[in-house]
């Protein structure tokens, strides 16, 4: 299920990041802020979920630790009640027997103890330097590497470990600089798709537009058309960077609506034009920019 979730909401935040990116080229800026919101809840729901999964691990934990501390708590205090009832047994039976066992037991402790100690005095005798020297050479290999000098042996870099972490602080750096590129890619790509620029016109006289206004949620009539296209031109006009001066829109019938723009706009501009009113924010009104191009004198 889990799995699942993550599925669906990495579509989702794929689907949303290409829309915001779709809606700023094409400067509509609504539905560019709408997809950056869905974006940003499908993150936050995402990290949530990250959040949750390690929340309940930790708790697993958690519970795990405390039973295996109870099973051992109570082995603890089995083996004490065992102890404490067992303890000493051998002083409560009655004193008419004889126990030998303990002094026994200390005199042959001693005993070994003195054929130990005469043992090690005959191998320290006979012992050469060149066993010893062979024996050391053997164990060489088994011996832990110099600490620093100024750390401890614990601070030093275990045998082996070094080639597969220093592959990973290099794969760890790799990802991060191939993220960054791609972060900073995005960004120079989108400021130069949306930035305003210059560009030479083509010498055509004006440029027209053909607009078509559908009304929903309410009874449509030709005023209501009328309004709603008066009212994205008006938000309009200062979308291009030649403010549209002396332009209206005149009615065709139908739902549509015909402008010219005199000077002629440039590619640039028209695509801000068409972005802006397909993105107006009237109420319950909806425009579609059917054809935008060059006109002529006639």
């Amino acid at each position: 299920m889990r799995r699942l979730a993550y599925l669906f909401g990495g579509a989702a935040a794929v689907g949303a990041g290409v829309y915001f990116v779709v809606y700023l080229y094409r400067w509509q800026w609504q539905r560019a802020i709408l997809s950056g919101v869905v974006l940003l809840i499908v993150g936050v729901l995402l990290l949530g979920l990250v959040l949750l999964g390690r929340l309940a691990r930790i708790e697993e934990r958690i519970r795990e630790s405390d039973r295996r501390q109870q099973d051992a708590l109570a082995r603890l205090r089995q083996s004490h009640a065992r102890e404490r009832g067992d303890r000493f047994r051998w002083l409560e039976d009655p004193a008419s027997r004889t126990y030998v066992f303990v002094p026994v037991l200390l005199i042959t402790g001693v005993v070994l103890s003195g054929i130990a100690w005469l043992v090690q005095r005959i191998a320290s005798v006979t012992a050469r330097p060149t066993a010893e020297r062979h024996l050391a050479g053997q164990l060489a290999v088994l011996t832990a590497p110099d600490p620093a000098p100024d750390g401890d042996l614990e601070d030093s870099a275990p045998l082996g470990g070094g080639l597969g972490r220093g592959r990973g602080r290099v794969a760890r750096l790799l990802t991060a600089s191939v993220g960054v590129g791609l972060l900073v890619s995005l960004v120079v790509g989108l400021a130069d798709l949306t930035q305003t620029r210059k560009e030479e016109r083509n010498g055509a006289e004006a440029t027209s537009v053909l607009v078509r206004v559908d009304v929903r949620g309410v009874p449509t009539s030709a005023e209501r058309q009328s309004m709603a296209a008066s009212q994205a031109w008006e938000r309009c006009r200062n979308s291009t960077s030649v403010p549209l001066r002396r332009t209206t829109l005149g009615e065709l019938g139908e739902g549509l609506f015909a402008g010219v723009v005199r000077p002629s706009l440039t590619d640039h501009d028209r695509l801000r034009l068409r972005g802006c009113l397909e993105d107006a924010d009237v109420d319950r009104a909806h425009l579609t920019v059917v054809a935008i191009g060059d006109a002529d004198q006639q």
